[in-house]
């Protein structure tokens, strides 16, 4: 290799690596950093290395892949390598091929979101890795406060199969309610669960101070006949609770006598009605359940440890073998709403257009912004186990994302806000054939006429561009000079067709289109929601789901398509 393609390679990688924008120094700091022996000659490579960065960064950056892979194509395979050997996760502890079971237990009071995903996807992934099953539990016993809704159940069965989940069973705690009383009566003959039906206050002074209640100690055949009465309806709403007897001196006071079962009254629950009065609450069900399922291994966040330690007075009560319990931190998006309390307020107000409204971060929302199962799944494999909380950035997920939808997508020219061009100086039709993708002329190519007399249009975006440059090119037709600027009307004069005349000249490159169909970006920011209006090229084929890249713009999913109007929402750049 020449030493000015050693030069170029390095310059490239570096684009790649940085947005399109290649950093002089960090290319010398890179070759001399390899190739030591070139350090007694830094002052010659320095003005060489300049050149062939300037070079580089007034490539498009489709332009400086494709160069890359034609120079040094083992860069992406490398690439693809490290990310391979990112994806592995740390062997299971207690883990035997074909006997790890595993579950994860959504509430269905909300869509499913990127936080929830982290426990999700770390119990599917193990579960396949060792051979093993992988349970569906949908914890749905707070008809309340956290009320399910039947459209949820369905949302994430629908949105788990989306991310390529084989779900090997599907339980709902609302249909094993027999089950929970089974052992809560179980419990309280063997002296280990109460009936108590203290104010709540009075018991939090008792339970504060490490005092029993005064029920506690009541003898089994008493407990049993309270445990009738909360059944019976005798006990209404808020008058007695069913505990678990625990360490009345447990350093924790949450911990101390547990409440495991209570009434809600007309609970209109939408799997069982009312046909139940006493209901679970979390900590009892979810324990009952994974000893029940035969749960070998639970993902859980750090803020859980807590209710490890309730649930094990259960497990040491039955004589029960506890799972395996993996604990892992928390996981935010920056600048994206998780919160379904909030998101659901947020849709109740009108602010936003519902669960997969782009500015969330629902699956479905992901989803609608054309983020990819593969990119979702990557990250929170990347993230893995950690136990510390993380919190990752829109560029994160955006950088995975883009590797893999870049060889799919299309491109297409998007005009937003558009002001028409003038051309003086070209009297023939000049039809630019511009390929789908340029890295797969297989695809096939786009054709935009010119026609003298006639307008191009080019974004409002470049209006700054246009007025601090005499000469640019119209991208894949031709060299302009500009004579005028406005922002109704720009009037320009032809220079000259050849690409390497602009890039000798390191002109600006814009894109155009010569007439086109109406077309809306929806593009997220923060708690905004901008409409970017403006043309799409004419004879741009989309149906809804393609995912496509406007040049210039960003990558989008198209959400619409009303007779010959677009609508598309931004993903990323």
């Amino acid at each position: 290799m020449e030493f000015r393609e050693i030069i170029l390679k390095y310059a490239l990688i570096n684009a790649v690596q940085h947005d399109g924008k290649a950093n002089p120094k960090a290319v010398i700091g890179k070759i001399l950093g390899e190739n030591p022996e070139l350090r007694p000659k830094a002052k010659e490579i320095i003005p060489l290395v300049n050149d062939v960065v300037q070079e580089v960064n007034s490539m498009s950056k489709e332009e400086q892949e494709a160069k890359l892979r034609e120079i040094y194509p083992e860069f992406f395979e490398e690439k693809k390598e490290k990310k391979e050997e990112k994806k592995g996760l740390p062997p299971l502890p207690k883990a035997e091929k074909g006997k790890v079971v595993t579950r994860f237990a959504p509430n269905p009071d909300g869509a499913f979101h990127l936080g929830n995903a982290r426990a999700a996807i770390l119990s599917h992934e193990y579960a396949r890795l060792y051979d093993g099953k992988f349970i569906l539990r949908f914890d749905d016993t707070d008809p309340k406060v956290k009320r399910p809704e039947p459209i949820f159940y369905d949302w994430i069965i629908e949105d788990l199969k989306w991310l390529g989940f084989q779900i090997d069973e599907i339980h709902y705690a609302s249909d094993r309610i027999e089950i929970y009383y089974k052992y809560a009566e179980e419990l309280i003959k063997m002296g280990k669960a109460y009936v108590c039906t203290c104010e709540p206050e009075h018991f939090r002074k008792l339970r504060d101070e490490g005092k029993a209640c005064p029920h506690r100690d009541l003898p089994p055949e008493v407990q049993l006949k309270e445990w009738e009465k909360m059944l019976n309806g005798e006990y209404k709403e808020g008058e007695a609770v069913v505990r678990i007897k625990t360490d009345l001196n447990h350093p924790n006071p949450a911990v101390r006598d547990w409440p495991a079962l209570r009434i809600i009254d007309n609970p209109n629950h939408p799997r069982t009605g009312n046909r139940y009065r006493v209901w679970p609450l979390y900590n009892f069900a979810s324990a009952i359940d994974d000893h029940e399922l035969g749960v070998t291994h639970i993902f859980r966040g750090q803020e859980h440890a807590e209710n490890e330690t309730r649930q094990r007075y259960l497990y040491e009560y039955f004589g029960w073998e506890y799972p395996e319990a993996v604990h892992h931190g928390r996981l935010s998006i920056e600048g994206v709403i998780l919160s379904k309390s909030k998101t659901r307020k947020g849709i109740e107000e009108g602010k936003y257009l519902g669960w997969d409204d782009p500015r969330l971060g629902t699956i479905r929302a992901l989803r609608r912004r054309g983020i990819q199962p593969e990119a979702i799944k990557e990250l929170i494999l990347e993230v893995g186990l950690k136990k510390s909380d993380t919190t990752i950035s829109w560029d994160n997920l955006a950088a995975i994302n883009r590797r893999i939808i870049e060889p799919i997508a299309n491109r297409y020219f998007f005009v937003a806000d558009p002001i028409p061009m003038e051309i003086k100086g070209y009297e023939e039709e000049f039809t630019a054939e511009i390929p789908l993708h340029p890295d797969y002329p297989e695809r096939g190519v786009r054709k935009l006429k010119f026609t003298p007399g006639k307008p191009i249009y080019v974004s409002k975006d470049d209006l700054e561009l246009l007025k601090d440059n005499e000469y640019i090119r119209l991208k894949d037709l031709f060299n302009v000079k500009i004579v005028e600027v406005s922002e109704e009307r720009i009037t320009a004069e032809f220079d000259s067709i050849e690409y390497e005349k602009a890039r000798e000249n390191k002109w600006r490159m814009i894109h155009w289109v010569p007439e086109g169909k109406p077309c809306e970006v929806l593009v997220p920011e923060g708690e905004e929601l901008i409409v970017r209006t403006g043309l799409l090229e004419k004879n741009a084929n989309l149906k809804v789901d393609d995912i496509v890249q406007f040049e210039r713009f960003g990558f989008v999913r198209v959400d619409k398509v009303e007779g010959d109007k677009v609508i598309a929402i931004f993903a990323h750049k």
